[in-house]
């Protein structure tokens, strides 16, 4: 495969990814909630991996321990981290919560060595005393944030990667029981517009579709899309690069999402804000497995707001 495509491929999944950081700001801002944001999120999952499935022709398990992987990744892996995800949405600059999501290997990495899915290494505990010194970077200056009020959404802000790293843990423990990435995310989706419903209705999060669609509507259709090709894209380039390779993902969609913030939305951020991108960049460098390990089932989490798929670095790369 040539090197050049995969590094192509990767940045254009990277700022695809990165672009949906300001369309979800949009979504919130058109009024809509967490809940029902990802109802509707749900629905386009399904139509889009639904057709890739049926076009490949391949089937969905419904078995017991496949249904339980599901609910597992339907619940830690979309609706809880996505309600955290939008609520934080509603209080902080969009660019700020893309950098907070790129927590995840920091969160992920201790759970994955108390599961014994990882061997403890110095380095990469350094990486995750990065992590917190970027994140003590914007909690602790006043100057860090354009509204000291909005501390109060920070714990939403840091509760997704927390979900993700849960589910991509949890996910990395239990196995696949030979389903590939699609079919989880398939049958996720599937149980996830299920077990939404009572949330939804609940907290009165219900989105009624009507035309004119708007700009929240339209960004909320446009980022369930960029979720379901970009996380197809992704598998591909996991087959064809490595999970090693594909794992730096991540360093372009935060960066790519900082980016797109400041372009679409007009987002400014004080110093030390680009000081702790720095410094979580530095930390997801130390935390990422070493390539010399390839091979070994190292554990994975995907950036993902449709579902956060554990994968493992296949056999070979």
């Amino acid at each position: 495969m040539n090197h050049g495509r995969l590094f192509a491929a990767l940045f254009a999944i990277g700022a695809a990814w990165g672009l949906t950081t300001p369309l979800s700001k949009y979504i919130v801002l058109g009024g809509y909630r967490h809940f029902g944001i990802i109802f509707w999120q749900e629905v386009v999952a399904i139509a889009v991996l639904g057709l890739w499935l049926l076009v490949r022709r391949s089937p969905v398990p419904l078995g017991f321990g496949a249904l339980a992987r599901y609910a597992f990744i339907a619940m830690f892996g979309t609706i809880l981290p996505g309600a955290a995800f939008y609520t934080a949405q509603e209080g902080l600059p969009a660019g700020l919560v893309a950098l907070f999501i790129a927590l995840v290997p920091m969160f992920a990495l201790p759970l994955a060595i108390g599961f014994r899915l990882e061997r403890p290494e110095p380095v990469r505990f350094l990486g995750i005393v990065a992590g917190l010194a970027g994140l003590a970077m914007i909690i602790l200056p006043e100057a860090s944030l354009p509204d000291r009020a909005a501390l109060i959404f920070v714990p939403f802000a840091l509760a997704a990667p927390v979900f993700y790293a849960v589910e991509a843990t949890g996910l990395g423990r239990l196995g696949t029981d030979g389903l590939d990435p699609v079919q989880l995310l398939f049958g996720a989706s599937l149980i996830g517009l299920v077990l939404v419903l009572p949330f939804v209705w609940a907290t009165g999060s219900w989105i009624t579709p009507g035309l004119p669609v708007g700009r929240a509507g339209t960004a909320l259709v446009v980022t369930a899309l960029i979720h379901a090709v970009a996380y197809s894209g992704y598998v591909w380039i996991v087959g064809q690069g490595g999970a090693v390779f594909a794992a730096q993902v991540s360093y372009l969609v935060t960066g790519t999402g900082i980016l797109w913030s400041m372009a679409i939305l007009g987002e400014r951020y004080s110093l030390w804000v680009w000081g702790a991108l720095a410094v979580v960049f530095a930390g997801l460098f130390l935390v990422q497995p070493r390539p010399a390990r390839s091979g070994d089932g190292t554990l994975l989490a995907l950036p993902l707001g449709e579902g956060n798929i554990a994968l493992h670095e296949p056999k070979g790369h």
